[in-house]
């Protein structure tokens, strides 16, 4: 048994862990941010084509369709520091390149695309690992408090990262690039100091059976399975943030400081959200309570398609980044909680193609939808798509829906 003594001492290194494992998570989060907002208005300022910003997001949902198992059982049989250690170096890279593009002026529309799917590759690769590591280094009992937590840094860099690059983009792409490409490359170095408990990982070959372990287990878990296809579905249709450039240049008649502020106005709601559920974390009918925010994040979809105030607007986002959140922690919550350390990267792996799903291939959804009607109704039909698919999944994952507690325990 630890003494006191011993107890203190792996406190404290899970402590200064989780706080080096929240810098990286924060500064990848700030340095995307910032790569979103001026990629996304860049395009549109070239392009001027809803169908460009569209792309941008496939480009960064094939890599991840492309990689998805094959970096799962990679996060389970190897070094996962050193995966994100990588990505990020190349990563990092990609935006320089982006940079001195743009400051150069031989920047176009298909080197963005290029450069963007790089990016995304990167991003397929350290996305699974860098999930899995919370559980790693905080205590089971302590992690849904610490997942609010992370989830509160996350949106703290969501936040910063959209106004950040909205107020540089002035003074010229490449200045948003350089500063982005700056910041993963300390969250690169910054990884490998991160202190983990030893996990036992079964010794297992590669075979299609064992690649494919975390769909099977997914598959076998309603409640897993419910809450990322609920997400996948619902934020795939009321993606209504790859086409605020359009409603920031052509609605608002505002600058890229305007489309930042837009751009960041979820990451305020959420952030408010994840404190809230930090200091008093959900304790029963968190079923009934995913299934009521996500219905909320498409009704302020709708909203948003309809509004012409700006202010309002901003208050619209708000509320839709803050029920996003509770479903994000009641999700991954469950997802990390219910799954054993062996399986955590090909699990995760599995959770970040349905979330890269709703998000990148959602981008490129609202982009062609747009193309075809208009931004305005693109975003009004997808949030009311978004609310057929919450009624809809309350009769097929009637699990999920009466999830009681954290600990899957139903009402």
């Amino acid at each position: 048994m630890l003494n006191s003594k011993d107890t203190y001492s792996s406190e404290n290194k899970s402590f200064k862990s989780l706080i080096m494992l929240l810098f990286s998570r924060a500064s990848t989060a700030l340095s995307m941010q910032m790569v979103t907002v001026a990629v996304g208005w860049q395009m549109y300022s070239i392009t001027k084509s809803t169908f460009y910003l569209g792309l941008v997001g496939l480009m960064e949902f094939i890599p991840m369709i492309i990689l998805t198992i094959f970096i799962g059982y990679a996060a389970d049989h190897f070094d996962r520091k050193k995966m994100i250690f990588f990505s990020q170096i190349i990563g990092s890279a990609s935006i320089l390149i982006l940079a001195f593009g743009s400051y150069h002026g031989w920047i176009d529309k298909n080197i963005i695309l290029i450069l963007i799917f790089l990016i995304g590759v990167c991003n397929s690769i350290q996305g699974p690992p860098l999930q899995a590591l919370l559980p790693n280094v905080v205590e089971k009992e302590k992690f849904p408090k610490a997942a609010a937590l992370s989830s509160s840094v996350f949106q703290i860099a969501v936040i910063l990262g959209p106004c950040a690059g909205g107020f540089l983009y002035p003074l010229g792409a490449y200045v948003v690039y350089f500063i982005a490409a700056f910041l993963l490359l300390i969250s690169a170095f910054n990884i490998l100091f991160i202190k983990v408990r030893n996990e036992q990982v079964k010794s297992e070959s590669v075979t299609i059976k064992s690649l494919l372990t975390g769909l099977s287990f997914i598959k076998s878990r309603p409640i897993i399975l419910g809450a990322m296809s609920m997400d996948l579905f619902a934020v795939l249709f009321g993606g209504a943030t790859a086409l605020i450039p359009v409603f920031a240049s052509d609605v608002f008649k505002i600058g890229p400081w305007g489309f930042g502020v837009l751009r960041a106005a979820p990451a305020v709601g959420a952030l408010i959200m994840s404190i809230i559920l930090a200091i008093n974390p959900l304790k029963k009918k968190v079923g009934h309570i995913m299934y009521a925010a996500v219905i909320m994040f498409g009704i302020t979809t709708i909203l948003f398609a309809i509004s012409r105030s700006f202010i309002l607007s901003i208050l619209i986002l708000c509320i839709m980044g803050a029920s996003d959140v509770i479903s994000v922690v009641i999700r991954s919550t469950l997802v990390q909680l219910n799954t054993p350390d062996e399986m955590r990267g090909r699990v995760s792996s599995v959770n970040q193609m349905f979330v890269g799903t709703s998000n990148q291939l959602g981008e490129f959804e609202s982009g062609l939808t747009a193309s075809w009607f208009g931004a305005v109704p693109a975003v009004l039909i997808g949030g009311i798509g978004t609310v057929v698919v919450v009624l809809s999944w309350i009769k097929l994952f009637p699990q999920l829906f009466n999830v009681d507690k954290m600990t899957n325990k139903k009402s």
